[in-house]
């Protein structure tokens, strides 16, 4: 075993870890070689007691998992999870006696982000919740400002050379959208429901890599000696300086680029740019995720961009796939009993009109019944 997975292990076990740490941990663990490593680390390195107290597994599970719940709140990482089954395997070797006297189950008040909340995480791993209503100022692991946050529009500055990268990532719940500005000037409208993954700044003369789940709308400054490319799932979005609209959410069935200006070229993750396809203004380029190829067609781009200025257009639609956006857009949750209805086409255009007013319409229109109580929506 590697000094670096050894400390590794021994953060963990001492709550001492970073999440940059724990990530390292459970991407390590990933190797079933590794994982044999971490449970005989701990067969040798920490003794069992179990005369501290009785041990109860059904609540040490209980209260382990209320343990690993907080991290993965605070995280938002989907790598973390899988450090929960790693840390059960404190119960079978520690004992309740060792993780209490440990403070593993604390009684204290625990800070819990509100799940609407737009967030930052900084490159040591810390969360910052971003206030809408607010300013404030970004800083790196050396404490330099390097962005200025201003109401829902947060901008980087490269005043500070940087010899390897360091990252940044933003998230927006359902319910909100948010600008940004990378530290290159490349403008990012983030929809709703979305994480992007960016460098504080970029490495001068090396290809601008960002990681996007979720929808945003970039308009990318020009760089021919650097090359801007957007991963997003399987797919690889490559150009130099163009606008362009990236659909990737993981419950959807393809990942979306509609092209509103310049070029862009398109390529799956396991392929080169050369296997790829070039597309031209006014193009939707499709890459279907069970069938893992690319598709095209000419699209109107303003029905994919209309969510910026707070609308939705809908066309040849199906009210599943309505359901989707409205679901996003307006932070609800709806459950349609009426599967018939699911399988309804509809055109229509709403602009920053209340899920009230939507619903209304297409009450009209199919003659539906629906009930809102709270945050959630039942039509029948």
């Amino acid at each position: 075993m590697s000094k670096k997975s050894q400390k590794l292990i021994i953060q963990f076990l001492t709550k001492q870890a970073s999440f940059v740490e724990l990530e390292a941990l459970s991407t390590w663990l990933e190797n079933p070689k590794n994982e044999k490593e971490f449970i005989n680390y701990i067969k040798l390195n920490y003794a069992i007691d179990f005369n501290m107290k009785q041990f109860d597994a059904a609540r040490s599970k209980k209260e382990l998992q209320k343990f690993i719940s907080k991290e993965r709140r605070i995280r938002q990482l989907r790598k973390i999870r899988n450090l929960s089954k790693y840390a059960a395997l404190l119960i079978t070797f520690l004992g309740i006696g060792y993780l209490y006297q440990n403070n593993y189950f604390s009684t204290a008040p625990e800070f819990v982000i509100p799940s609407d909340s737009i967030t930052l995480q900084l490159e040591n791993g810390g969360i910052k919740v971003i206030h809408e209503d607010d300013s404030s100022k970004v800083q790196d692991a050396q404490g330099r400002v390097i962005g200025t946050q201003n109401g829902t529009q947060l901008v980087y500055s490269s005043p500070h050379a940087k010899e390897e990268l360091a990252f940044n990532t933003l998230t927006v719940p359902y319910g909100k959208r948010f600008e940004l500005q990378l530290s290159d000037g490349t403008k990012v409208h983030l929809n709703s429901g979305t994480s992007l993954k960016y460098p504080v700044k970029f490495i001068e003369g090396a290809n601008r890599h960002v990681f996007l789940e979720g929808e945003a709308f970039f308009d990318v400054t020009s760089n021919k000696q650097a090359p801007f490319v957007v991963n997003a799932e399987d797919l690889n979005v490559e150009v130099f300086g163009t606008a362009f609209n990236v659909s990737a959410y993981p419950e959807d069935s393809s990942t979306d680029v509609v092209l509103v200006e310049g070029s862009v070229a398109l390529y799956n993750e396991n392929k080169t740019l050369k296997e790829g396809i070039t597309i031209v203004p006014g193009t939707k380029g499709s890459l279907i995720k069970k069938q893992s190829n690319i598709t095209t067609e000419k699209v109107d781009t303003e029905l994919y961009t209309q969510w910026m200025k707070g609308g939705l257009i809908f066309r040849n639609s199906s009210f599943e796939t309505i359901s989707k956006k409205l679901e996003r857009h307006y932070n609800v949750k709806i459950i349609n009993t009426n599967e018939q209805l699911n399988k309804e086409v509809f055109n229509a255009s709403f602009n920053e009109d209340t899920i009230e007013v939507i619903l209304i319409y297409f009450q009209n229109s199919y003659n539906l019944e629906y009930k809102i109580e709270k945050n959630t929506i039942y039509i029948d």
